[in-house]
């Protein structure tokens, strides 16, 4: 049994969006039905049905930064009720029972998890993301969305804000640590928030100075220009961590550097190519060179309560389902400070 939404799909990475109906599953026991508030755009979206990470399953609709409200639930749910406001982020099933799932890690899963779009569910069938008037999910991955945040400013932290949440967790950031976060984009400005709520004096490293007022209102107390003549010598083991939210090729070695002895740098933004690292730079100071995807369903929930609790919420702008093609393009130019998210009503309109 299926019943059919509207969504935005593509049916191929030239094409352009176009409003269709698409079959969602009817609730399983344990799945909740979800009536879709908004949307965010990721640039992972982008990357995705565009061909840039591989070949997509199309007809496809993509979308994995999704707020709204529950509309029906299956027998066995325990975990919501109609009417609870809720979010689902990059994933919608794993396998529960491998070590990483017992562990709360089930973007880790042994077994692979099921992401939200351009995945393969355990029917077989290819998932449809949030860009869509409802979705269906397993209660397990869907998270509850405090009062205090609402849909529009909520729907990025699905991704974005626990892709920048995780790692700041994992390395224990703490009140007077120095974090340099760099790049000040979808990823960059939750990090600068959360770091600095976590009580951390952040520094935002950017190419220029233009983004220099924003960096300070979301919570930094400076902006660098890393284009600056002698900038990673005048700098030199200046962050206890830092935090690369940057996706083009830059200067690992450099930015090592910047580090204190036994410093730490994260890396959640994803460049297209390999790029070197000399093992000394790695070596000489005891430094960390690690990655971070996401996080486990319980601490999405974390960051949420976290969020709602320090008043963090994405900056977006709003725009209709027309619009989506426009705002891919504005996207990749870096033209949006510093979310898109869509107004799902506007499939009625």
């Amino acid at each position: 049994m299926t019943f059919l939404t509207k969504a935005l799909q593509k049916t191929g990475p030239d094409a352009p969006f176009k409003v269709v109906t698409i079959e969602r599953r009817s609730p399983r026991a344990d799945d909740v039905v979800i009536a879709i508030r908004a949307a965010g755009i990721c640039h992972s979206d982008i990357h995705t049905i565009r061909n840039e990470w591989g070949q997509a399953h199309f007809p496809l609709t993509v979308g994995h930064e999704i707020a709204g409200v529950v509309t029906e639930v299956g027998p066995a749910v325990t975990k919501f009720a109609v009417g609870d406001r809720v979010g689902v982020g990059c994933m919608v099933n794993a396998c529960g029972h491998c070590e990483q799932c017992e562990a709360g890690q089930e973007q880790d899963c042994l077994n692979g998890n099921v992401g939200t779009y351009d995945s393969i569910d355990v029917d077989g069938t290819v998932t449809q993301g949030g860009y869509a008037q409802h979705v269906v999910v397993n209660e397990n991955f869907v998270c509850s969305l405090p009062d205090d945040l609402d849909f529009d400013h909520a729907a990025p932290l699905l991704c974005a804000g626990i892709t920048t949440y995780s790692p700041l967790k994992r390395w224990g950031i703490k009140a007077g640590d120095k974090v340099a976060v760099v790049g000040l984009g979808g990823l960059g400005h939750m990090g600068v928030q959360i770091a600095a709520a976590l009580g951390a004096e952040v520094t935002v490293l950017s190419r220029s100075l233009a983004k220099a007022d924003e960096a300070k209102g979301l919570g930094a107390v400076d902006t660098l220009a890393t284009t600056e003549a002698v900038f990673f010598v005048t700098h030199r083991g200046t962050f206890d961590f830092i935090l690369s939210t940057i996706s083009a090729p830059y200067d690992v070695d450099a930015y090592l550097g910047l580090l204190k002895p036994h410093g730490v740098m994260s890396v959640v933004g994803l460049p297209p190519d390999a790029m070197p690292v000399s093992m000394a730079a790695l070596i000489l100071g005891g430094k960390v060179l690690t990655g971070s995807n996401i996080g486990g369903i319980a601490q999405t929930q974390e960051m949420l309560d976290f969020c709602a609790a320090h008043g963090i919420g994405a900056v977006i702008e709003k725009i209709p389902v027309d619009q989506v093609d426009d705002a891919y393009d504005r996207v990749v130019a870096g033209d949006v400070n510093f979310r898109f998210v869509i107004d799902i009503s506007t499939f009625d309109r």
